[in-house]
């Protein structure tokens, strides 16, 4: 018998997630520190060349200072573009295509321009600062970007395939765990099958007219209790087999089925004494006939288990599903949905594993069934299966 491990893997996988999320922001953080990097290398790069253009504009704008009016013609350059500002930051003379100048860097990059200031020793044209404009080409951030999406995709795959070997190694001891409880659960219940269908098959050989009462209220609560244990071990051997064994689809005559189970449930109620009422109409449905019998025998298992001594239990078939309605403890409204859990029960007075609900909703799915649960507590519940 192969064993469920879907949890172990949705443990993983969610582990993993976490895993890449931390390393993208390594990476993202890694990123900005080599574009600034790069950006700072492509600056001082042409620093010197931004030096050479601001003495040049200096020297022609101390010429026009010392000359007053005989040479009033700012320079211009194909290369480059230039500004003066005065000591309060304010333009005197620009060919600038960004006049908004950052005066708290010296040297920067802006959109597709580089800029770079420059203090003359004197105020020549009453200038405090001359700007140095430069278009830049951005091969360089291409080259960037290549690098990064190269270099980045190599590292997330190295770090995705580290971090996949680092968890299975973290979580090998929770995986022998698992298999051992698993190996302890299938061979529990195989153990299980040959006495309790002994118990049952002999219960069913004694004539119960011919034996004293006493001995047959005994005998009734021994039946009960085997098949009690006879409901757990199905309801075990679904859920290590449900992914293992296909589905086999036939049409199934649910009043007929629903008649078979309430007949092998015949004894438990009848020991709390519930009158059970079954409303037929004809309905049928295209499923796998054992899956269908797990799902109904843990809606009625439940309904005679919550349900209270001298209690009624309303079965209803209609064309397209069927309902059990049942006059037990009910369902507070805030945990219907919290049912469906596996191991969640909400009332510790009963049985079992809290196992059944979440067979029924499995099976449900699988399927395409809907099922509607409508409860009102210490009233009734009501379950309503639909296709």
């Amino acid at each position: 018998m192969d064993i469920n491990l879907s949890s172990e893997k949705h443990s993983l996988i969610k582990f993993l997630g976490l895993y890449i999320f931390l390393t993208l922001i390594i990476f993202a953080l890694a990123s900005v520190m080599y574009y600034k990097f790069e950006k700072d290398v492509m600056l001082y790069s042409k620093l010197p060349r931004l030096q050479e253009n601001s003495k040049d504009v200096i020297r022609r704008i101390k010429a026009m200072h010392e000359s007053l009016l005989e040479d009033n013609f700012y320079p211009r350059y194909s290369t480059f573009h230039s500004a003066i500002f005065d000591a309060d930051y304010k333009k005197i003379f620009s060919l600038l295509h960004n006049d908004a100048v950052d005066f708290n860097d010296y040297l920067y990059k802006k959109g597709k321009y580089i800029y770079f200031i420059k203090e003359p020793g004197l105020y020549y044209l009453g200038a405090k600062y001359v700007v140095i404009e430069v278009p830049d080409d951005e091969k360089w951030l291409t080259t960037l970007y290549r690098n990064i999406a190269l270099y980045g995709t190599l590292f997330l795959l190295f770090m995705a395939v580290l971090g996949y070997f680092l968890v299975k190694q973290f979580l090998r001891p929770m995986k022998d765990s698992f298999l051992l409880l698993n190996n302890f659960i299938k061979d529990t219940t195989h153990e299980l099958n040959t006495p309790v269908s002994t118990i049952l098959a002999n219960i069913e050989t004694i004539d119960k007219n011919k034996i004293d009462q006493k001995v047959a209220k005994k005998l009734q609560r021994i039946d009960i209790a085997a098949r009690t244990i006879s409901t757990i071990y199905k309801d075990l051997t679904y859920l290590l087999l449900q992914d293992k064994i296909p589905s086999k689809i036939e049409k199934i005559d649910i009043n007929s089925l629903i008649s078979q189970r309430l007949t092998y449930f015949a004894t438990m109620a009848e020991a709390k004494k519930i009158k059970i009422s079954f409303s037929q109409s004809p309905t049928f449905l295209e499923a796998d006939k054992q899956k269908i019998t797990r799902l109904i025998d843990n809606l009625l298992s439940n309904a005679i288990k919550y349900n209270k001594v001298g209690g009624t239990i309303k079965i209803t078939t209609f064309r397209n599903g069927f309902s059990i309605e049942d006059s037990g403890i009910g369902i507070p409204e805030e945990k219907k949905e919290e049912i469906f859990e596996r191991y969640k029960r909400l009332t510790n007075s009963e049985g079992g594993f809290g196992i059944g609900m979440h067979i029924v909703l499995s099976i449900a799915k699988e399927f395409g069934l809907k099922i509607k649960i409508d409860s009102k507590e210490q009233k009734y519940t009501k379950v309503t299966v639909t296709w």
